[in-house]
């Protein structure tokens, strides 16, 4: 099957106010300066600095991945069965006790 490219995603792409805007009262004449003001939570300032810790730190092990690659080149890596059969059967009830239908094509 071939994978379509042709759509291209803007999803993260900034939006720039190049022109300033003027928020304008019934009769057309440009409104004052509001003087509300915003105050982020201490709640949403942590969320924030921990999204940037986040977003610095790998995803993925990649010391843990390239000894699993040699382990595996080397015939020293075994698989444990019944840990992988009892976290499928774990991710299958999980699944079910929420209400999620299994994905298209997975084993009944």
């Amino acid at each position: 099957m071939k994978i379509d490219n042709s759509i291209k995603s803007v999803v993260g792409s900034p939006v720039k106010d190049t022109q300033g805007r003027q928020v304008k009262t019934e009769n057309g004449k440009p409104a004052a300066a509001s003087t509300e003001q915003v105050q982020i939570s201490t709640l949403s300032s942590q969320l924030q600095q921990l999204q940037g810790k986040l977003s610095n730190s790998p995803v993925v092990d990649l010391a843990r991945v390239q000894e699993i690659k040699q382990a595996i080149s080397e015939g020293r890596f075994k698989v444990n069965t019944e840990k992988v059969a009892d976290g499928l059967l774990q991710a299958a009830q999980s699944l079910i006790s929420n209400g999620q239908a299994p994905a298209p094509g997975a084993a009944k």
